[in-house]
């Protein structure tokens, strides 16, 4: 098995394929004990999914392994496309098809060498001492875009396809429920619990927004002034 740190966390993993090539820049020499022992069962994935590729089934099996032990560290992995501006963390959350890689794009377009995409399709996030920080994982998607970066969190926007843009801050009540439904929910009462415990401690942080837009730039432009408290400039 291999050493890997990922949100801040050892991982000891053993993998192949896919999942191995896209957590390469994870890997670490390192004595200390890991926290995580992923463990993979691609085989049964595949008996119950056989349309996958035993590769897929390692990239999924492996991803659900690592969330699973995850909440014990306070973080969760969220369904969302994340990007750093001025090193901070934005995230873009919603159904698959909803238009978060391409509101990315629209950020990255609009900032040029400020940004960066930190993770494509499952960033974590951890709890600590009350602050919220973004972590890029090897879980990133079709395009494998992630970098093995932590930041701070700027803010989270909730995607809805809209033909005018705006925007709204959510209350924590509002925003708990579309964030539970863009991460797993855990296969015991206890990681269930770890889990709400997680994403109130990410609401607490009173920067959840729900973001109505199209697919223009001043979406991005928008959504940034908003959760960052800033005027764009160049």
């Amino acid at each position: 098995m291999a050493n890997y740190k990922i949100a801040g966390l050892i991982v000891k993993m053993e993998t192949f394929g896919r999942t191995l090539k896209q957590a390469e820049p994870y890997r670490v020499e390192t004595d200390e004990p890991a926290h995580i022992c992923v463990a993979s069962n691609p085989q049964k994935l595949q008996e119950e999914h056989p349309h996958l590729s035993f590769d897929d089934c390692e990239y999924i099996s492996t991803a659900g392994s690592f969330y699973r032990h995850l909440p014990f560290y306070d973080g969760v992995m969220l369904h969302a496309s994340c990007v750093v501006v001025d090193g901070l963390a934005y995230l873009f959350s919603a159904a698959s098809g909803t238009g978060k890689s391409t509101h990315v794009k629209l950020w990255l377009r609009l900032f040029g060498e400020r940004t960066f995409v930190l993770n494509d399709d499952k960033p974590a996030l951890r709890v600590i001492d009350g602050q919220v920080y973004v972590y890029g994982t090897p879980w990133s998607g079709k395009h494998d875009r992630s970098r093995n970066v932590c930041a701070p969190l700027g803010g989270i926007a909730v995607l809805k396809r809209a033909q005018e843009n705006s925007i709204r801050k959510l209350s924590p009540q509002e925003a708990m429920f579309p964030l539970l439904n863009q991460t797993t929910r855990g296969r015991s009462a206890q990681v269930t619990d770890r889990i709400f415990s997680v994403l109130e401690g990410i609401v607490k942080s009173g920067k959840i927004y729900e973001l109505s837009c199209n697919m223009d730039i001043s979406a991005a432009k928008l959504s940034y002034e908003t959760m960052s408290g800033k005027r764009f400039e160049l």
